[in-house]
């Protein structure tokens, strides 16, 4: 059985516990730009006494176009994110998208996500799991756009029959239709129920897939995750940037890094409300 909570390094993540942000720029454009975000974001949780680990992509594989920027590399990448962990002491987390990053991957990050096109991907979840057995890491899978929540337990199934215990999921929306997200929030206690604490991905569920390329609406991001915390979810996956109007992948998806502090705060007012008023599993039926 997944455990709950989960140990994320020192970072603690399930029932009844703080929130756990996951946040940083979607891929890594530098090493610079990273630097400089991840301080920021070990400051502000450092002030604010926030849980916080720090995210960014070495690749963006599933980028829609063949020309948009895909970032550094797998070996360049966990060089970054290295650094990332030595000068902030945070805990960082990457995705994957084949089995033979898994292994080098999880020496860096402690959490090794999955994306949700690959979540399905029996090689990949193996590859995952023993590598974070053997690093004392996680696995987060996102659940995929075209799944019903009830049908993460199958992910969640194959993670623990290669002995993997330590497991969150993600729900990052819906696909309705052409060209749009959804967020049925009945997926966080759905899930939960699988074992696994929830996360809910504020910022890749205001996407707006298709075309060139993918866009997106910021503005919605807080409602949503208001509504994801209100319904319990454990986490939020939020990615941020200093600027994404000049961000190479995912801007109009992304907070203002000056805009974390006060997002994050209010989130964790909503989780504080939640923990003192207790779940709907908590109160009696009629």
């Amino acid at each position: 059985m997944s455990h709950n909570p989960v140990s994320i390094g020192q970072v603690q993540c399930g029932k009844k516990l703080p929130l756990v942000f996951i946040a940083g720029p979607c891929v890594i454009e530098s090493e610079e730009l990273v630097l400089t975000t991840a301080r920021r974001l070990a400051e502000i949780a450092s002030k604010e006494n926030l849980s916080l680990v720090f995210k960014c992509s070495f690749d963006k594989a599933n980028r829609t176009s063949v020309d948009s920027f895909r970032g550094p590399g797998l070996e360049r990448g966990l060089e970054i994110l290295a650094k990332v962990k030595q000068e902030t002491g945070l805990e960082v987390t990457t995705d994957i998208h084949e089995p033979c990053q898994a292994a080098p991957a999880a020496e860096v990050c402690r959490i090794l996500q999955i994306p949700a096109f690959l979540a399905r991907q029996t090689d990949l979840l193996e590859a995952a799991s023993k590598a974070a057995l053997k690093y004392d890491g996680v696995v987060n899978i996102k659940k995929p756009q075209f799944v019903a929540p009830e049908d993460c337990i199958h992910a969640v199934k194959k993670c623990e029959a290669f002995g993997l215990e330590r497991l969150l999921l993600t729900e990052r929306g819906t696909t309705f239709g052409y060209g749009r997200l959804v967020n049925d929030m009945r997926c966080i206690p759905i899930m939960q129920q699988m074992g696994p604490p929830v996360i809910f991905d504020a910022t890749h569920s205001v996407q707006t897939p298709g075309g060139k390329s993918t866009g997106g609406d910021r503005a919605m991001i807080p409602f949503l995750a208001r509504a994801a915390v209100a319904c319990g979810c454990d986490g939020i996956f939020a990615e941020t940037h200093p600027d994404p109007s000049q961000a190479l992948s995912d801007g109009p998806n992304m907070v203002p890094l000056d805009e974390f502090t006060g997002f994050a705060l209010q989130m964790q007012k909503f989780r504080d409300l939640f923990n003192e008023i207790g779940s709907t599993s908590d109160i009696p039926s009629a």
